[in-house]
């Protein structure tokens, strides 16, 4: 559920994650790790190996075999043509190189196929395989200074500088940012100055959100506004990131009327603020937005976790008789059924979900910086390694990439807020209805009759699209459903200038998840131009558009983009 940028969001390369790190969903985020756990892990794989000699024999006996090949020149061997880190010639030409890289595709290959081998229960081996992919990540050649031709080459170039500059970026890391690398150069960047710099002004202000209203960029506007529901973790200006990929700029450049929540950042004071806290917070900011544009219907639009929050005060709505005071709902990279695999047993069963419980009433807030690094550890190869061969092995800065720099500017999650996400997940409260309800109102998906416009990403790992799917078929309205062909966050920024952008529709959502895709048309181009055009069937009539922020009741407090984005 965090809204952690993905492998793709971040490199753009193919995604080298072995399978069972890829298989881990964000709903992990929120139960977190610890190192003590890892090194546990870690001892039961020596252990079963231990236990079984007969298999172990035989795989290092395949494996000295295989590496007799590989000294005499005669192995086969060859990296995925998808994996970018051995996209150095030297690793197919030099013969030191080649065998160096040959050496380690052996002994990762024999690893992952001696667990895959091991006569023990699904759910023990799903565990040894994520210490045993995390083992292998960590030991490719590309993650060393002399294991890595680059090394050389950038050295020669610079004349030792990267050498020196690796070094420092090290020191640096192992000082300020818990000894992982650096992803990105956050000098480059500052909010309300090249970062969420559409015009607006928040008009209302409490203690949980502001609201931030959008100057129009057109004559006319729909006459029912747009309310953005961003996630809690994160800030909101996902949606507003730059100009060129502003989902809101476009929103309003094609006559949409826009507000944002912009979510306060909560300190351990704030530990009792639970879902039930956020529901009536969008609540009030749908009635703000209601009585800023003559009680019209709004269109509700959520994101991740906000995605979740919307859907939730859709139903509370809905349970309440006020279901009226919505027009439509769009929900984007949003998972309300809870991930139907056993994956999650591998890392997240009843003991670790206990622990991570603990440790965030204890502490009062679960820390998004937290979240993040357990996300990074998912993706080793995309979220780890690579930026520890940009930053120490070739001596290069952190890359200056708007996304990395949102992706790191984490919030908090207060306790209560954490435990009911745990609990959703966990329980799959959404799905079974009658087992959740606030102030008394039955939470129930299915009493919500507005149309629905959901967005997954076909590479997204916090929010399977699978999800995603199963989570729209549980309403009862008319559904629209878009598959991204992205990751988690490069779904949600899919501008219509992107060339390589593409999405996939089917038009037959009683069909499973893998049926739906093997169907599924592949549409050029970006989704947004097609939610528009959604917007506009399900919105109202053209009105001049407003010539000030708010009204007489909610006047501007001070610009867009606010003072709760900046709170660290």
């Amino acid at each position: 559920m965090n809204a952690v940028a993905s492998d793709q969001d971040i490199t753009r390369s193919g995604d080298s994650s072995p399978r069972a790190l890829r298989d881990l969903t964000g709903a992990y985020a929120f139960v977190g790790s610890r190192w003590g756990e890892a090194l546990s892990s870690g001892g039961e794989l020596l252990k079963v190996l231990a236990s079984h000699p007969v298999a172990l024999a035989r795989a290092q006996a395949s494996l000295s075999l295989e590496m007799t090949r590989i000294t005499l020149g005669r192995s086969r061997l060859r990296p995925d043509p998808e994996d970018r880190r051995f996209t150095d010639p030297a690793w197919r030409d030099n013969p030191v190189f080649r065998r160096l890289l040959q050496g380690y595709l052996a002994w990762s290959s024999a690893l992952l196929e001696l667990v895959h081998g091991l006569r023990i229960g699904a759910d023990q081996r799903r565990r040894l395989l994520f210490v045993a992919e995390h083992l292998v990540a960590a030991g490719a050649p590309t993650n060393l200074f002399v294991t890595h031709p680059g090394f050389y080459d950038a050295a020669a170039r610079s004349r030792g500088g990267s050498i020196l500059a690796g070094v420092r970026h090290l020191i640096e890391d192992l000082r300020h940012n818990r000894g992982l690398p650096r992803q990105v150069d956050k000098s480059a960047f500052r909010v309300g100055r090249n970062l969420a710099t559409t015009e607006g002004a928040v008009i209302f202000r409490n203690e949980v959100f502001e609201l931030i209203q959008y100057s129009p960029r057109t004559a006319t506007v729909d006459a029912q506004p747009v309310l953005v529901c961003p996630p809690q973790i994160n800030k909101y200006y996902v949606l507003d990131l730059s100009p060129e990929k502003s989902f809101i700029r476009h929103a309003l450049e094609a006559g949409q009327q826009v507000f944002a929540i912009s979510w306060r950042n909560p300190t351990a004071t704030k530990r009792d603020w639970d879902l039930a806290t956020y529901v009536r917070s969008t609540a009030r900011a749908i009635d703000v937005v209601r009585d800023i544009s003559g009680d019209q219907p709004v269109k509700l639009l959520g994101a991740c976790a906000g995605g979740l929050t919307a859907a939730v005060t859709a139903a509370w709505l809905a349970g309440r008789g006020e279901q009226s005071k919505l027009s439509c709902l769009s929900l984007l990279v949003t998972m309300l059924d809870s991930p139907r695999s056993r994956r999650l047993a591998r890392v997240a069963d009843d003991t670790a979900v206990t622990a991570a419980l603990a440790r965030s009433q204890f502490s009062g807030v679960l820390d998004g910086g937290d979240m993040a690094r357990t996300f990074a550890w998912l993706r080793p190869n995309e979220l780890i390694w690579h930026f520890v061969v940009n930053n120490y092995v070739l001596g290069n800065e952190p890359p200056a990439f708007d996304v990395l720099y949102w992706n790191s500017d984490t919030t908090r999650l207060p306790a209560a807020l954490h435990a009911d996400l745990l609990m959703i997940y966990r329980n799959n409260r959404l799905r079974s209805g009658g087992d959740f309800a606030i102030d008394g109102v039955e939470i129930d998906i299915r009493r919500i009759d507005r149309d629905v416009f959901v967005v997954a990403g076909a590479r997204d790992h916090i929010t399977p699209w699978q999800a995603c799917y199963r989570s729209m078929q549980m309403f009862r309205a008319n559904m629209r459903f878009v598959l991204g062909a992205a990751g988690h966050v490069q779904s949600i920024l899919c501008p219509p200038d992107d060339d390589s952008a593409r999405f996939y529709v089917n038009d037959d959502y009683s069909l499973d998840p893998a049926a739906w895709r093997r169907g599924a048309r592949e549409q050029r181009g970006s989704w947004w131009p097609a939610w528009v055009r959604w917007c506009e069937s399900h919105g109202g009539e053209r009105i001049p558009a407003p010539e000030v922020y708010g009204n007489d009741d909610y006047g501007p407090v001070e610009p867009a983009p606010g003072r709760y984005v900046r709170q660290i």
